[in-house]
């Protein structure tokens, strides 16, 4: 049974307080470097993680994505622009061939991350 989804962040305060502000998660566990919060997301530091494996974090490694629905996504990009200006945008708001609306960028520490309209 799938349980939740771990990304690695460098500073787990600061990815904190992006998920929080960007999508309203909120922590249900705070462990020494490891954090899980609503939603089924959990941020690891990024020591105990190439510590537990023995291997560098490559961030921006475009494998695979954190997937998050909108309703409205003009005004989540604009919420975006004004609390995280510095962001790296792989595409901004765009529509596809099926309809919906989507924009794809990374967080502070290289997680990809989606945002589209609900399907």
């Amino acid at each position: 049974k799938l349980n939740g989804f771990l990304i690695v962040v460098k500073n787990i305060e600061k990815a904190e307080k992006y998920y929080h502000d960007l999508f309203g998660l909120e922590t249900l566990a705070d462990n020494d470097g490891n954090m899980i919060l609503s939603g089924g997301l959990v941020l690891q530091e990024e020591k105990y993680w190439r510590g537990f494996l023995g291997r560098d974090v490559v961030p921006r490694n475009n494998a695979c994505e954190l997937y998050f629905e909108e309703e409205d996504l003009d005004a989540f990009f604009e919420k975006l622009e004004v609390l995280y200006p510095e962001t790296e945008f792989v595409n901004l708001p765009m529509t596809h061939s099926w309809g919906q609306r989507v924009m794809r960028f990374y967080d502070p520490d290289g997680n990809l991350i989606e945002v589209g309209t609900p399907m």
